[in-house]
């Protein structure tokens, strides 16, 4: 498919507006409200309208800078200008004419481009998707949870497998610490009777995403027909995604062609017995949760999803069949109006593929599942990640996703318990229904802002598309390593500032609580349940017809390698007679050892290296008894050292130690005699850059003097001539704003034997 170099032409309905539409649920009320508008502008005069706005008079951009530059007290105006990870320098103050140039702007909801929304009334008659990951290990345990919840507000059911499960492996076969531990262990169709039991699948959505989405599927329909339940019915999305398992785990147990044929058997089969399921996922979240910007991930999605829409070409489905059936999962991370313009370009630029595929406009409308970012989240002060969750939750409502999941506020320590997923689960309920966002039709468009960033997104998300497609589509691009190095590239610029404290998680690296109790980690309550499984497949087993088995796991080995409806009608008669979902991957891949491998893109958290760094603090103080200690030499009345002093607190607390701090001293000798005391094996001087030359050469000589041991630092960044002055004296090193923070601290706890 050849895509144009330029500027995405979309078909552009003229309209004037503003900002975001309200429309109640009951469509008559917007007309009665516009009416109500009409009747009160009568109640002015055209004379009163012009006195009322010229006393107001607007200030032009020049009028507006010139006032900006004299409260900047000489500092450059560009100081405003903020760069982002995505490459797009964000403007303090955005003008019509940044947006008057875009056609996207007079487009209106529910048409093409679908930048605004894919249905015409936004929420208006059906709200986003409440889809909260159900990750318990057990199917007595998963049933529990997905109940409570469901009868509490979750709206669609949301299944995590486990490890194990995803990758075709019954719990024994697979390794004990891994059964049920990062999600539902499944192999039988007593399994999944227990996991869904008392809930109506005619209803509810189901959504599965990734490896083991075909067997899953197999195992549910067979549930459902056994159980006279109308498989038609079943809505929701599961979906497989073989780009995202390789890139996330770095190789795929078969090869990507026998991955695509499962991909479109599921397909056809959802087209003529499930038409409202959806069978194709393309995640975003391992570019995302690999440290990369809404640019690469929004670009490797679309990538991806062209890429599955060829390989269905290829076997025999029409381009709105294909597009029909896909759905896109992406991270929302926690710059919202980047996040929000994410959405909303990932809408326009898919419709734009779509119609070079030549398909019509309805099946241009993207499919969106939001999950807030796994990134974000801290082990440290976790009550914030309630803050994050909600942000980021809001800014993929505005966004207009379809359906969201909101992470737990304890997801990096612990599996979830009834509390956090009620938290999690409530912060969308109240953006539904006491926020009332479901009654606005995308609030952000309009602004002169979001619809220039959503454009610049689009125009540099656009041409990285482009270079995967240059080299011959996103598996091509993953073995030659480019998203892998375009991630790392950015990931590497985030490390670095978050190390420098310029990129901040509250209570890690900034503003952190010593004192804070932990929460309680119960992820050792979930322990392996290998054991109990086990038993229960050999109890599932015991039942079985190994004669029907036999015969039904042959016919479904003599379907294989088959792009159709009756592969999985196979798979699903395997199940009926007792196959398990260890089974159904066997019958897949016997006589067959290929292997696909690509370098894998880690996922990792931005606050794992200062984590790390209070872990070993917490470990030094089981093995001494303390936290190590920095010891402030504060010289001087407050104010001449109260904001460096606040600065090395905070600098040195964000590493786990312990900072002894003081009112300050009036002489080096007093100063020097106090921090030898403290026995800390790190003192800081901390003063105004007045006082230092008299000061620090005696106080950092005396200290050394008295114990060579002792690490000298200096609050500031004195110039060159001063630093080698200092440090003749006996300053070790110096701190300020600009320092890589993790860098140092790490070097110290290395040094002063805290970090093992």
């Amino acid at each position: 498919m050849k895509i144009d170099d330029g500027h995405p032409s979309f078909t552009s309905f003229k309209a004037e507006r503003s900002g975001g539409a309200f429309c109640p649920v009951r469509k008559g009320e917007h007309q009665n409200t516009m009416d109500k508008v009409e009747r009160k502008k009568t109640q002015l005069t055209s004379e009163e309208e012009n006195e009322l706005f010229h006393a107001f008079p607007l200030p032009t951009y020049g009028q507006w800078k010139e006032s900006v530059e004299k409260s900047l007290k000489g500092a450059p105006f560009e100081k405003l200008i903020t760069p982002t990870y995505e490459g797009i320098d964000v403007k303090p103050l955005y003008q019509l004419e940044d947006v008057e140039h875009l056609p996207h702007v007079s487009s209106f909801p529910g048409f093409s481009p679908y930048l605004r929304a894919t249905d015409v009334l936004g929420y208006g008659e059906t709200s986003w998707g409440i889809s909260q990951e159900l990750t318990a290990g057990t199917p007595e345990a998963f049933n529990r949870s997905a109940r409570h919840d469901l009868e509490r507000g979750q709206t669609v059911l949301h299944i995590v497998l486990d490890r194990p499960t995803r990758s075709g492996l019954d719990a024994d076969e697979a390794k004990g610490e891994d059964v049920g531990t990062d999600g539902l262990s499944l192999s039988t169709l007593s399994d999944i009777e227990t996991a869904v039991a008392g809930i109506n699948l005619e209803e509810v959505p189901v959504f599965v995403q990734g490896e083991g989405a075909f067997s899953f599927l197999a195992l549910l329909a067979a549930y459902m027909r056994r159980n006279k339940a109308a498989v038609e019915k079943l809505s929701g999305c599961i979906g497989m995604d073989p780009l995202a398992a390789l890139v996330s785990e770095g190789y795929l147990r078969s090869s990507l062609a026998d991955q695509y044929d499962k991909m479109a058997a599921l397909t056809f089969w959802s087209i003529e017995n499930a038409p409202a399921l959806r069978t194709i996922t393309i995640q975003g979240h391992p570019y995302h949760d690999g440290g990369g910007s809404a640019v690469q991930e929004l670009a490797f999605v679309l990538a991806t999803g062209v890429e599955y829409v060829r390989e269905m070409l290829a076997r025999g489905f029409s381009v709105d069949e294909a597009a029909s059936r896909m759905v896109f999962s992406m991270s929302i991370g926690s710059n919202f109006f980047m996040e929000t313009a994410k959405f909303r370009a990932a809408r326009l630029l898919w419709a734009t593929i779509i119609q070079e595929f030549g398909g019509s406009e309805a099946a241009g409308k993207m499919k969106v599942h939001g999950r807030t970012s796994a990134w974000t989240k801290t082990v440290y002060d976790p009550y914030v990640n309630m803050l994050r969750g909600t942000v980021e939750a809001f800014a993929g409502v505005v966004g207009g996703v379809d359906s969201m999941h909101v992470s737990p506020f304890d997801e990096a320590i612990r599996p979830a318990d009834e509390f956090s997923r009620r938290i999690a689960r409530n912060a969308q309920l109240i953006l539904e229904k006491e926020a009332h966002l479901s009654r606005v039709i995308d609030p952000a468009g309009g602004s002169w802002y979001v619809e220039s960033l959503t454009d610049s997104l689009a125009q540099k998300a656009w041409a990285l598309f482009q270079e995967v497609e240059a080299k011959g589509g996103m598996y091509k691009a993953l073995t030659a390593k480019f998203p892998q190095a375009q991630v790392g590239e950015v990931a590497a610029k985030r490390a670095a500032n978050i190390g420098r404290r310029k990129d901040k998680f509250v209570g890690t690296n900034m503003y952190p609580n010593l004192k804070e109790p932990p929460l309680k980690n119960n992820a050792a309550e979930r322990i392996s349940c290998r054991e109990e499984r086990v038993a229960d497949l050999k109890k599932a087993r015991s039942l079985v017809n190994q004669a029907a088995l036999n015969e039904s796991l042959a016919q479904l080995e003599q379907t294989r390698g088959e792009a159709s409806a009756a592969v999985v009608e196979a798979a699903i008669n395997a199940m009926d007679s007792g196959a398990t979902l260890g089974d159904i991957a066997k019958a897949f891949t016997v006589g067959k050892q290929e292997e696909v491998k690509v370098e894998a893109i880690r996922a990792w958290r931005g606050a794992q290296p200062f984590e790390q760094l209070r872990a070993a603090a917490e470990q030094y103080r089981e093995r001494t008894g303390a936290f190590p200690t920095v010891f402030l030499a504060n010289l001087g009345p407050v104010p001449k050292h109260k904001a460096r002093a606040d600065f090395a607190a905070g600098f040195f607390e964000a590493g786990g130690f312990a900072v002894l701090t003081n009112s300050g001293f009036t002489g080096a000798e007093e100063a020097a005699r106090a921090a030898v005391e403290s026995n800390a094996s790190i003192v800081v001087i901390c003063s105004s850059d007045d006082l230092y030359p008299e000061f620090v050469p005696p106080l950092a000589s005396r200290i050394k003097d008295a114990n060579p041991d002792i690490t000298v630092l200096l609050a500031g960044n004195p110039d060159e001539e001063q630093r080698q002055g200092y440090q003749e004296a006996g300053v070790d090193d110096f701190i300020n704003i600009k320092s890589n923070c993790y860098e140092i601290l790490a070097a110290l706890q290395k040094e002063k034997g805290v970090a093992l």
